[in-house]
């Protein structure tokens, strides 16, 4: 379903651009749930606004941190001089950076602390760092004392154009990816821009996997802007900051639509049925960080899709060289050491949230911008594809 022309007073979520004293431009996304409405609040700056953007959203002048060590050795203290500019103590836990932190060990450590630190009902719990924090810190929000509220600030491009967003939460499980978690909504998100500089390249183009993935599914036109912009975004605040601004209204209305993926929030989903096979298969390790193997996946179901005469084996060809053109991951053969065969990968795609009664639901498209969910995939055309990219390895 095509999302461009997405216009500031939809029905579902809008957008406000205006200046704060420092002269900085920050945008506004509305996630209009009902009930349980939030902002995004997307720039640069925003880390030392946070004790301003929290505090009328507190009962007492104190918040919970949750974060990781990188993290903490980075902006911890800028968020805590944020904080105390509007009076508000915080206090916080680093846990180790890396995906083996979203699992029951750190997860249960992260509660404990919660309890020991007394967070009540009417607290807040900040979520400070990237994707693997913000879904272990909202989750230990969503079970403690039966639900206390939080707020995300995300530290890297893919938390902040999408896991930051939309609710879900959870840990891995040695089953599969995500498998153990809730839904449950932040009161605000805080996409400070200016943190981006210090991400690595690496984490920025596999955050970049996330942003690409938007307007592969649902707005053609984005899609064109970011071939011919993608490369300058580290360079260019402004262009970063529509970036991430279209990304968060992108799913901000699938979302509003469709809270728990029921239906069309599946589409956020294209490249993640790849994407979460191969992660399990190199053990959730820095041989395939997540956005990388969403841009990966995002090739390969553009592939079948062309191989099951869906669309044109121009769009697979177009996908895999932008990816190129920015320097990603495009393929099976850019993800060093072995994996399995096809038959082994398919069977891990078999754990995927997606699977419904029996059958394991793929994101496909008949054309850029033009994304759908189908259960009707033949599993050896699945196996022939993996097959062949395999063996160009």
């Amino acid at each position: 379903m095509p999302l461009s022309g997405l216009s500031p007073g939809g029905r579902t979520c809008w957008r406000v651009t205006m200046h704060d004293g420092a002269d900085h431009q920050i945008e506004t996304v509305r996630v209009d749930l009902p009930g349980r409405a939030y902002e995004v609040r997307i720039g640069p700056g925003l880390l030392a606004r946070a004790g301003a953007e929290i505090a009328p959203l507190l009962r007492r002048p104190r918040v919970a941190v949750l974060t990781e060590d990188r993290v903490a050795a980075a902006h911890l203290e800028g968020l805590r001089d944020g904080l105390s500019a509007a009076g508000i103590e915080m206090t916080a836990l680093a846990l180790p950076p890396g995906e083996a932190t979203k699992g029951w060990p750190q997860f249960t450590r992260a509660v404990e602390w919660l309890l020991s630190e007394r967070v009540e009902r009417g607290d807040l719990v900040v979520a400070f760092g990237g994707g693997v924090i913000g879904d272990l810190a909202g989750f230990a929000a969503a079970v403690v004392r039966r639900g206390v509220r939080f707020v995300q600030i995300p530290t890297t491009l893919l938390a902040q154009v999408d896991s930051s967003v939309g609710g879900k939460t959870g840990i891995n499980a040695p089953q599969g990816k995500n498998l153990v978690g809730a839904f449950h909504q932040p009161v605000r998100v805080l996409a400070d821009t200016d943190l981006l500089a210090t991400l690595p390249d690496r984490d920025f183009l596999a955050g970049y996997g996330e942003v690409v993935k938007y307007g592969l599914l649902g707005d053609p036109a984005f899609f064109d802007w970011l071939e011919q912009t993608g490369p300058e975004l580290r360079r260019d605040r402004a262009a970063c900051v529509r970036a991430v601004r279209r990304s968060v209204e992108m799913k901000a209305e699938i979302v509003v639509r469709d809270e728990t993926e029921q239906g069309d929030r599946a589409l956020l989903n294209l490249g993640h049925t790849f994407c979460h096979a191969l992660e399990a298969a190199t053990g959730y390790s820095d041989r395939l960080l997540h956005g990388e193997g969403v841009a990966i996946g995002c090739g390969l179901a553009f592939e079948l899709s062309a191989r099951l005469g869906l669309c044109s084996q121009e769009e697979p060809s177009r996908v895999r060289a932008h990816l190129k053109a920015m320097g990603m991951k495009a393929d099976l053969s850019d993800i060093p050491g072995e994996l399995p065969g096809p038959e082994a990968l398919l069977s891990l795609m078999g754990q995927d949230k997606k699977v419904v009664d029996g059958r394991l639901n793929f994101i496909l498209a008949r054309a850029i911008g033009e994304a759908f969910v189908t259960s009707d995939v033949p599993p050896e055309a699945v196996l022939s594809l993996l097959g062949d990219r395999l063996s160009a390895r």
